[in-house]
């Protein structure tokens, strides 16, 4: 490791790794190193995955959240093409320089090996979803899918390899904001070098350390909103059509109770429940393969109830950990499964319920009670939705489909910045889903390159 570099970029992900990419490719002569406190990609293997174990061990460094590559790696692989949704960019960019961005992105990761299939927006199904007043936002998407994408990434990440420093297994954990001083911790101890720039593109995993940075260095953070509600899993052919056409079913429903939004989002279309670690709490997401032999009979989505918390609250990551963790407690360090029939029964799942139920779990979580661990206005609104999205496709609401929880979209608190540089941090650049920019694939690789291009310019 040297003691000076030109640019330093902190995290590993879809945003960092976009980023290193164009610097190296615009100005070839400046030294850049990226670092990764998760694994190498080759070194990112999830024991439940791997089948070594049938529930989550609580893995020092979790392979499917952190490690280059970024939680995306072990994504379900959705790269969307619009500006409808996916992040706040087109709050700080027009919107044709988003998508030019996005475009840019996807043809480099077409250059490695991503697919050219795109799945195109559906007036019908937009028009049938608008009859029981559901919205779904349009996009053209790519799956690219858990298993291709992770092929994608590694070929990425082994050709930049040949053009900047990469360190995984290192942690980040101090930036003076005036001397530009690095301190880095791994294996072999504790470093500090100089950077020129420095680019905090930490994802989500680690968006509380630059929350934490931005406070001790008096950087004002805006406060997104949280999401908080379920894994849904049912037979595939319920939603069959949908996936068929578009594959990713995106659909907005405002509560008749509260008012309240809530999103039916990252659908997977005969995929899998996973379990994800996100310093040391455990909550779910879904997955789903290209490969044929790899798909299941069931199709999962998250259905996740938003809140926009006002003032005098400030800690709404806080807030959404802490309802998971409920659900950590009362499975005994698990997530939970429940059927939606004993939910609304107001009665626990218990294994002999859910092996009754026609529909086979695709993880291996604790059969409970939902109702004891997430607050009552999110399950109300979590109830309600379903039951209209029955409407647009029946069997969505049937007595056995299953809920899993918790599952949470937390999205990081966003700097006061110009141009992505951290206001009062000349030369200090915030990018991605760690800095509250972006919550996509797509819109965090446009960011990675976008900040890229100011750097080289300058």
């Amino acid at each position: 490791m040297k003691q000076n570099y030109d640019i330093a970029i902190i995290g590993g992900g879809i945003s960092g790794l976009m980023a290193a990419w164009r610097i190296s490719e615009l100005s070839p002569t400046l030294s850049v190193a990226l670092f990764e406190k998760g694994h190498a990609l080759d070194n990112r293997v999830c024991p439940i995955i791997a089948k070594k174990v049938g529930t989550c061990i609580k893995c020092k460094s979790c392979a499917i959240m952190e490690g280059l590559a970024g939680a995306g790696a072990f994504s379900d692989g959705k790269y969307v093409i619009s500006t409808e949704y996916g992040g706040w960019l087109t709050e700080f960019l027009p919107d044709e320089t988003v998508i030019d961005y996005i475009e840019q992105a996807d043809a480099i990761l077409v250059g490695f090996g991503a697919t050219h299939e795109r799945f195109q927006p559906s007036n019908e199904l937009k028009k049938r979803c608008l009859e029981f007043d559901l919205h779904m936002s349009q996009a053209q998407l790519k799956h690219l899918g858990t298993d291709s994408n992770f092929e994608t990434m590694k070929r990425l990440v082994e050709a930049l390899a040949k053009r900047v420093e990469i360190y995984p297994n290192t942690c980040v954990t101090a930036v003076d904001k005036q001397t530009h001083d690095v301190t880095v911790r791994n294996a072999n101890g504790e470093t500090t070098f100089q950077a020129g720039k420095i680019i905090f593109a930490v994802g989500r995993a680690g968006s509380q350390f630059f929350s934490d940075w931005c406070e001790a260095n008096d950087i004002p953070l805006h406060n997104n909103q949280v999401d908080i509600g379920v894994r849904v899993e049912l037979p595939s052919m319920v939603w069959e059509d949908f996936a068929r056409k578009i594959y990713e079913p995106k659909i907005r429903y405002r509560s008749k109770g509260y008012g309240d939004i809530i999103r039916m989002f990252c659908f997977n279309d005969r995929g899998q429940v996973v379990t994800e670690n996100t310093n040391g709490v455990l909550t779910v997401n879904g997955h789903s393969y290209r490969e044929e032999s790899r798909k299941t009979k069931n199709s999962n989505f998250a259905l996740l109830s938003t809140t926009n918390f006002t003032q005098p609250f400030k800690e709404p990551i806080e807030y959404a950990r802490h309802v998971a963790s409920l659900a950590n407690l009362i499975s005994g360090g698990s997530v939970l499964v429940q059927r939606l029939g004993d939910l609304e029964l107001g009665r626990r799942t218990d294994e002999k319920r859910l092996r009754q139920g026609v529909v086979r779990p695709t993880l291996g979580a604790v059969p409970g009670d939902l109702s004891l661990c997430m607050p009552k206005r999110q399950l109300d609104n979590i109830i309600e939705t379903l039951h209209a999205l029955n409407q647009i496709a029946p069997g969505t609401a049937n007595y056995d489909t299953l809920l899993y929880g918790i599952e949470c979209k937390y999205y990081s608190a966003r700097p006061k910045c110009t141009e992505f540089e951290v206001d009062g941090c000349p030369g200090i650049y915030a990018i991605g889903d760690g800095a509250g920019f972006t919550r996509s694939l797509s819109q965090a690789a446009a960011n990675g390159l976008y900040v890229a291009d100011l750097i080289s310019k300058k």
